[in-house]
């Protein structure tokens, strides 16, 4: 099935902001060949979203940020999370543009060629939001302090990390989020190509 499988039947704008919420009335063809009965879903429309993991493979180091997070403020004990330099495509930018505007204003770093991991939808049962994933070649020696735009209430944290601290970290679970798991676990799997290449 595809695309044309689907009827839209209406689509009602409930909130617009700095994202959206529309509701939507569609039907679509189920498994045994004729269509389904409506269905009334909301939808999180999102910009895609780039997240990049700073690596640098002379030192075997991660460079990860902290922030605050409001949506792991009332699940998690602490709601400042370890996470990948990350932002959203808003304007008229590549993914790879993204990856390095976001690490210079974050984590105050220069990357070298990014290696594509992945692409994904993280929540696809009520948002729209696409994740497009990389590793990013770094300098971890002189990375430190706290970045962020002041404007857009940025206050976050750099820390380095050997891979396998970071690696210990998803393990006992202080860090908890798709894209940090993701591609940490990539590097994990893929270290010793990607060490050969580029160092």
């Amino acid at each position: 099935m595809d695309k044309n499988d689907i009827e839209i039947l209406a689509r009602e704008a409930c909130f617009r902001g700095f994202y959206r919420l529309d509701r939507i009335k569609l039907r679509h063809r189920q498994y045994a060949g004729d269509m389904g009965p409506q269905l009334t879903r909301e939808l999180f429309v999102r910009h895609d979203a780039v997240c990049v993991l700073p690596y640098d493979p002379q030192r075997d180091e991660v460079v990860l940020i902290e922030q605050f997070r409001v949506g792991a403020m009332d699940k998690a004990a602490n709601p400042w999370l370890l996470e990948l330099v990350a932002g959203l495509i808003d304007k008229d930018e590549e993914p790879e543009e993204v990856a390095r505007r976001e690490a210079v204003e974050e984590a105050d770093l220069m990357l070298g060629p990014l290696w594509p991991i992945t692409q994904y939808f993280p929540s696809p049962g009520g948002s729209d939001e696409f994740v497009h994933l990389f590793l990013g070649r770094c300098d971890s020696s002189g990375a430190g302090g706290v970045h962020g735009l002041p404007e857009e209430g940025e206050d976050i944290r750099v820390h380095v990390l050997p891979l396998e601290d970071a690696l210990a970290a998803v393990r006992d679970g202080r860090i908890n989020n798709a894209a940090s798991i993701i591609a940490l676990q990539w590097l994990a799997l893929n270290r010793d190509e990607v060490r050969g290449m580029w160092s």
